[in-house]
């Protein structure tokens, strides 16, 4: 039992706030089918704690962060049979909230279950978000503790101002984040559920320094 559903059943007023709380959570449910419904190809937008959010066009800075990246770990997974890597517009549906990852990895026994028709993806193995003006909130708070609590392994937050990329991993015991570590341009960044995905910083924001990345990859292979 969590410390907060523990917290919950000391007060008297417990059946009551239940009540109250799935009354909310059946009309989320509803608003959701309806978000479902209404959305199309041509938007990004999230259904997140019973709202609606869609997102403004994102600056060149963030496109170019996600595609190089994203390029980066496709040509590393494909190349090794490791799974898929999908690049935005993938429809991630956890228990209460639907994002659309900037990047995301689904390892092999998850992409195993994957069908072509499949319309809503399970929660990622490893998640990629690109930091922006209008996500940044989301993207370190709700989305941080809601990846945790659905067992995605990895997550990344990589900031295309400030050139930098956040590493965290999912701690079993606490179902939370653990900060691996903040690095910058110089430094190389690695992924300890994918041992050998290591790149440079750089190549995540500089197409030059990116084409020498998967030169090493597909050299390495």
């Amino acid at each position: 039992m969590t410390e907060l559903a523990a917290q919950l059943l000391e007060s008297p007023k417990a059946p009551q706030i239940i009540q109250q709380v799935q009354a909310i959570l059946n009309d989320e449910k509803a608003r959701r089918q309806a978000f479902y419904e209404w959305m199309n190809d041509d938007m990004k937008a999230e259904f997140i704690n019973g709202e609606i959010v869609v997102h403004s066009p994102a600056l060149h800075k963030h496109n170019a962060a996600v595609m190089l990246l994203g390029s980066l770990l496709s040509a590393f997974v494909n190349e090794r049979g490791l799974g898929i890597v999908l690049v935005e517009k993938a429809l991630v549906e956890l228990t209460r909230n639907s994002y659309e990852p900037d990047i995301c990895y689904f390892g092999v026994d998850k992409a195993a279950t994957i069908q072509p028709d499949l319309l809503y993806y399970p929660a990622p193995d490893l998640v990629i978000e690109v930091l922006s003006k209008s996500t940044h909130k989301f993207d370190r708070e709700i989305k941080f503790e809601d990846y945790a609590a659905h067992g995605v392994n990895e997550y990344w937050l990589v900031d295309p101002t400030r050139q930098t990329i956040e590493v965290f991993t999912l701690d079993a015991d606490t179902e939370a984040y653990a900060l691996v570590g903040l690095y910058s341009i110089g430094q190389t960044v690695g992924s300890q559920l994918l041992p050998g995905f290591r790149i440079p910083i750089k190549a995540a924001f500089d197409a030059t320094a990116n084409i020498a990345a998967l030169k090493a990859f597909l050299l390495e292979k």
